[in-house]
C-alpha cells in the first residue's frame, strides 16, 4: 500500500490528516526569535529605567500559548492521519463501483494521496474515491438495462420488440 504525505484539504475528509511541520517550524523560529530579542532587551536595558516584568511575562506567556497550540494541532493531525489510513486500509477486500459505472471489482490495495484516496482493484483498475462511488461488502453486479438489440426498449419480461 503506497502512502504519500498528506496535506490539508477541507473538501476531502481523507486528506484532513495533514502531517506538515511547517507551522511548528515557523512558530519555533518566532519563539526562538522572541527569546533572543528578550535576552538582548534585558542585556541592553537602562539600569535607571528597567523594563516592566509583568509585560515581559505576558509576552512570554502569549508565545508559550501559541507554541502549545501548534503542538496540539500537530498531535491532532497525527491522529487524523492514523484514522484516515485505518479507514483506507479497511477498504481492502471490499468491492467498489466507480461513479460512472465503468469500473467494478474487488479492492486489492489503496493509495492515499494529499488530494484523495485511490482504490485499486484486482484487475488493476483505479477508482478515485469521490461522491457517487459505491463501496460494498458483497460483489456489485451491474444491473442490465432493458434495451433490446435494435435500440428500442422492452417493458415485458424476456421478449423483444420488432
Amino acid at each position: 500500500m503506497a502512502v504519500d504525505p498528506v496535506t490539508t484539504a477541507a473538501s476531502n475528509p481523507w486528506a484532513n490528516a495533514a502531517a506538515t511541520s511547517a507551522d511548528a517550524d515557523k512558530a519555533g523560529l518566532n519563539y526562538d526569535s522572541f527569546l533572543q530579542l528578550l535576552i538582548a532587551q534585558m542585556k541592553n536595558q537602562d539600569p535607571t529605567d528597567p523594563m516592566d516584568a509583568g509585560q515581559q511575562m505576558s509576552q512570554l506567556a502569549s508565545f508559550s500559548q501559541v507554541e502549545q497550540t501548534i503542538q496540539t494541532n500537530s498531535h491532532l493531525r497525527s491522529m487524523l492521519q492514523a484514522e484516515a489510513l485505518t479507514r483506507a486500509g479497511d477498504l481492502v477486500g471490499k468491492y467498489v463501483q466507480s461513479a460512472d459505472d465503468t469500473v467494478m471489482g474487488k479492492i486489492k490495495e489503496v493509495e492515499v494521496y494529499s488530494d484523495g484516496v485511490i482504490a485499486i482493484t484486482d484487475a488493476g483498475d483505479k477508482v478515485l474515491l469521490q461522491a457517487g462511488v459505491v463501496i460494498s461488502n458483497e460483489t456489485i453486479v451491474k444491473t442490465p438495462t432493458d434495451e433490446t438489440t435494435d435500440g428500442s426498449t422492452d417493458d415485458s419480461t424476456g421478449g423483444t420488440t420488432g
